[in-house]
């Protein structure tokens, strides 16, 4: 599994402009409000979920963000949804739970686990993910999260969280 440190080493090698701040450790999206405000960027949320064909779903939403689960199912095309357990995200992302993120997918070798992005990450210039730790926040700009991807080889699914639909992945201003 990649670590913090190789995840840093090859957002550098691919050219990734990033910026990380240290911080106690955050677990939930309404921990650490007055931090997020110190960091400016698009802040996330990171859900794991497995659905019932046993499918493994990575969702990266904005932190405000209203996703419906009972709903998102039609939406993204998957059996019903239900979060994944630890073990399960541990040895498909390298994460434990709190650090959920989409640099997991760097450990995503498998590729098991399908990405789908937030309409509002997708068009936002700098986007702010956990650097596989809970500890400290990565803003990575809009091109080198493209970048990120393209290199591991994985395209988003772009959802629309408030319509609740599927949008094609906006292009890069």
């Amino acid at each position: 599994m990649n670590t913090r440190a190789d995840l840093m080493a090859l957002l550098e090698r691919i050219g990734a402009e990033t910026e990380t701040v240290e911080h106690p450790a955050v677990f939930r999206v309404e921990d650490g409000e007055d931090l997020k405000r110190a960091i400016p960027g698009a802040h996330t949320k990171n859900l794991f979920l497995k659905d019932a064909r046993d499918q493994l779903w990575l969702i990266s939403a904005e932190g405000h963000a209203t996703i419906d689960l009972k709903r998102l199912h039609r939406v993204i095309g998957s059996a019903r949804l239900s979060f994944g357990r630890a073990e399960l995200m541990q040895e498909s992302l390298g994460v434990a739970p709190g650090s959920v993120t989409a640099f997991g997918l760097v450990n995503d070798r498998d590729r098991r686990v399908r990405f789908v992005l937030d309409r509002t990450l997708a068009a936002a210039p700098r986007l702010n993910f956990h650097p596989l730790e809970n500890t400290a926040t990565t803003a990575i700009s809009q091109a080198g999260f493209r970048r990120f991807l393209a290199m591991l080889g994985v395209e988003p699914l772009v959802v629309d969280f408030a319509a609740m639909a599927v949008v094609p992945m906006p292009l890069m201003r």
